[in-house]
């Protein structure tokens, strides 16, 4: 009986546990400054490797190159990952997506509310308002859920295959920070993405045909709806 109970345990232990890669994910910090580059340019974190568990910066790529490599992107200020790559690794169904400049992206984990909500159709894990069907706002989210729910994890869980994640597919050419987003959700959370220039109205025409043809490469800032300017504002494209 005593035996029986003890492989029980076990059981249950092995059911409750987070592979090493998805451990990672949910709790490294991304778009930090690269202890070992932090003198160098673009030495932030937005890679993370799924044989090491650990976010590098592009200098240290050349290091982890033969392995599995998953880039992550930022939207104001929250990780997230392209569907595309994420549900090569893990079940995605029932979180969330948000479509952005094209292409759907899952947050990495849950985002801070900043106001009460009601909604018949909230996150089971954080109370988030959802669009139906979905059950999740991230990944952390439904990882949690089914923990507490005491689900077995090896039920939504992919084998790695490393052809899918390989060095050459990785874009470092600035475009980790996202440009406009179009949630498919009835709430939002009031946030407009434009690009650096539209607060150059005064510059020269010459300045702003620079500053136009430059700003696909500059990170996004945040405005309230209520700042939003006429005009449409220049895209960054996300690639």
């Amino acid at each position: 009986m005593v035996r029986e109970d003890h492989e029980e345990e076990e059981r249950m232990m092995v059911v409750a546990t987070k592979p090493a890669w998805l451990e990672g994910l949910l709790s490294e910090t991304f778009f930090s400054s690269c202890g070992i580059h932090e003198s160098r340019r673009k030495s932030e974190k937005n890679v993370f490797c799924l044989l090491c568990c650990l976010s590098v910066c592009p200098h240290c790529l050349l290091s982890h190159r033969s392995h599995p490599l998953l880039q992550v992107r930022r939207y104001v200020y929250h990780d997230v990952v392209r569907l595309s790559d994420l549900e090569k690794l893990i079940d995605c169904s029932y979180i969330q997506s948000y479509t952005i400049n094209g292409a759907k992206v899952i947050f990495i984990n849950q985002r801070p509310q900043s106001r009460a909500k009601v909604s018949s159709n909230v996150c089971f894990t954080c109370d988030r308002i959802l669009q139906e069907p979905f059950h999740f706002c991230s990944l952390s989210c439904k990882v949690d859920y089914l923990l507490y729910q005491g689900d077995d994890l090896s039920s939504i869980l992919y084998s790695i295959e490393e052809s899918d994640f390989t060095f050459s597919s990785l874009r470092m050419d600035g475009h980790d920070q996202l440009g406009d987003i179009s949630t498919m959700e009835d709430e939002t959370d009031d946030i407009v993405v434009i690009s650096d220039q539209s607060e150059q109205g005064n510059n020269s025409n010459k300045e702003k045909k620079k500053k136009k043809k430059e700003s696909h490469y500059l990170p996004g800032m945040v405005l309230s709806i209520g700042s939003r300017r006429k005009g449409a504002p220049h895209r960054a494209p996300f690639l």
